[in-house]
């Protein structure tokens, strides 16, 4: 079928969905919701046979749902309304929630149900929750739905046929003053849960230091307490510590509410006159803590593999956390392990260079430079690694320099449901670095390199596995991907023919490097990277502003809106 896609932006369930359907051969194309006369127009345009909204922040015209089915996926149980449908249900401590997938009409949120899905809530940030829980069940509902559409005959149900015990109901947009938090009463869980509730977007406003402010990523701490509740008592790397009535939170990020273009950044950033009195909390040791800690970086061992878990928030890593992610890996290397696995963090494994960071810098050109140096300096740490097989355990997303970051392992293993961006065009013409030059056409091709590097779409699992970018697609489900990646790391590092793997990698690589340098290839990217970070063409400067103030969408890019394409007609 033609399938139009109607979202908002193009975000993680967006891209999921695209890479679900297209694969089931339908015809997409995506259109951003900017106005009514825009949505009209690719209508007009694609003729599609369905529309679906995996996400909107408005009602879709009465124009378009009066003349096409248009499916609306909405993160929350049947009967559930209103726009802080997931808000809600992590605040209030729902243990079962779900996603709707419902047909437009003039009731928002109250049209009939096509399908549904619901899942055991996990204490966790919404943005977590939306990426995983969220994801998994709107894939399978809308799969369903879609199916149903096409088999023809099916009569969506009434919401008001759904049992009233496990009805939803319609809820307002969540305020500020719902999420507000009383340090003097609020315990710590509590606070977690309205720290989660609120991350990503809007966060939770209140003050630090005098001063107004919005809260996001919060952690649990278990052994450090002492001080007033409310009073920052330590900070650790990126992160502050706060205290509560009966133990204390971490905070990762946070946003001056004062500035109208303040950033999301990490909160010791934004605290960094502050924080001189504080003392700071550093661990010993990259082990994991006896207790719960916020600790973004982490190391562990079962026998002769080694786990290497770095947790940076959304998958950036600013310079900084390159560099201590560089020496952890070193370290690491020096322990008696035969293979290495990379785990990354749970919802992504890295996103590449800091943009945020990198727009609050005095100078975003040579934070930029010192950024991409950083990283690639950590992805040649990797390629050049001589005594162990390294694998990249791809558990969540992974974008732009991030794809080959992980590529610079020896092997790739991603879990069923990740998404993968391999490209960089997207940041104003960004040219990219981390060898991509190097390890994308051995792996893909130089046909295929340049065809992921035009079409900018993004990649499942199974696609990066037929396509060559990775060497196994694993279950989907996060705990029992963990326990494959174990068990299939152990039997890498017992296999009798480990040696005999590892002098062939060796080989190779002096192969490669009499073939062509590392260096020449590090030289040519950052070449063009000059160009895009210090000459005339602003279009990556252009493109970072826009892309970390979140500006609204003015028009949806041509690699998405097929249907804009000139020549481009639907077959009759």
């Amino acid at each position: 079928m033609r399938i139009l896609l109607l979202c908002h932006a193009f975000n993680s369930l967006s891209q999921r969905l695209y890479s679900e359907l297209a694969a089931r051969g339908h015809r997409l194309s995506v259109e951003y919701d900017i106005a009514d006369t825009v949505a009209e127009e690719a209508v007009a345009l694609f003729r599609p046979e369905l529309i679906i909204a995996p996400y909107l922040r408005r009602a879709i015209p009465e124009s378009i749902w009066r003349r096409h089915c248009c499916l609306i996926v909405h993160p929350g149980i049947v009967g559930d309304r209103g726009a802080s449908a997931l808000d809600w249900a992590i605040q209030d401590g729902e243990r079962t929630w779900g996603v709707t997938v419902l047909q437009a009409t003039g009731e928002m949120d109250g049209g009939p149900v096509w399908a549904a899905e619901t899942f055991p809530m996990r204490r966790a940030k919404k943005s977590s929750l939306y990426r995983h829980e969220v994801s998994e069940a709107a894939t399978r509902a809308v799969i369903r739905a879609v199916e149903r559409f096409t088999a023809g005959g099916f009569v969506p149900a009434p919401v008001d046929d759904a049992d009233p015990a496990i009805r939803g109901r319609a809820r307002p947009t969540m305020k500020q003053a719902d999420r507000a938090i009383d340090w003097q009463q609020d315990g710590t869980a509590r606070i977690l849960a309205r720290l989660n509730a609120a991350d990503g977007f809007p966060g939770v406003a209140d003050e630090l230091f005098g001063e107004p402010c919005l809260l996001f990523d919060g952690s649990p701490e278990d052994t450090l307490r002492a001080g007033k509740p409310g009073e920052v008592i330590a900070w650790r790397e990126t992160a502050i510590l706060r205290a509560t009535v009966d133990g204390a939170v971490w905070i990762g990020h946070l946003r001056r509410r004062a500035a109208v273009d303040s950033l999301k950044l990490p909160a010791t950033q934004v605290l960094a006159e502050q924080l001189a009195t504080i003392p700071e909390a550093p661990l010993d040791s990259y082990s994991p803590s006896a207790g719960r800690t916020w600790q973004d970086i982490r190391y562990e061992e079962a026998g002769r593999v080694g786990f290497l878990h770095f947790d940076f928030y959304n998958g950036a890593m600013n310079t900084r956390q390159c560099r201590r992610l560089q020496a952890a890996y070193r370290w690491a290397q020096q322990r008696p392990v035969r293979v290495l696995v990379l785990m990354g963090g749970r919802d992504h494994w890295s996103n590449g260079i800091h943009l945020a960071s990198i727009e609050a810098a005095e100078s975003p050109a040579d934070e930029s430079w010192a950024n991409i140096n950083a990283i690639d300096d950590l992805a040649e740490a990797i390629i050049t690694s001589a005594d162990q097989i390294t694998v990249a355990a791809l558990q969540g997303n992974c974008g732009a320099g991030g794809c080959f970051l992980a590529r610079a392992a020896d092997l790739v293993w991603a879990r069923a449901g990740v998404l993968l961006n391999p490209h960089y065009r997207n940041m104003g013409n960004l040219y990219g670095s981390e060898y991509w030059t190097y390890l994308l056409p051995a792996r893909v091709g130089s046909e295929g390199a340049q065809a992921i590097m035009r079409d900018r779409l993004p990649m499942s699992a199974a696609a990066g596995v037929a396509a060559g970018f990775l060497d196994a697609c694993l279950t989907g489900d996060a705990e029992a991907f963990r326990i494959d990646v174990a068990r299939r790391a152990a039997e890498l590092a017992a296999a009798p023919d480990f040696a005999v793997r590892l002098q062939a990698k060796r080989a190779q690589r002096l192969a490669d490097e009499a073939a062509q340098p590392l260096a020449s290839y590090r030289a040519a990217e950052l070449a063009e990277m000059q160009r895009n970070f210090y000459g005339f063409d602003p279009s990556y400067h252009v493109a970072r502003f826009h892309f970390v103030h979140k500006t609204p969408n003015s028009w949806t890019p041509r690699h998405l809106a097929i249907h804009r394409d000139l020549g481009w007609s639907v077959p009759q």
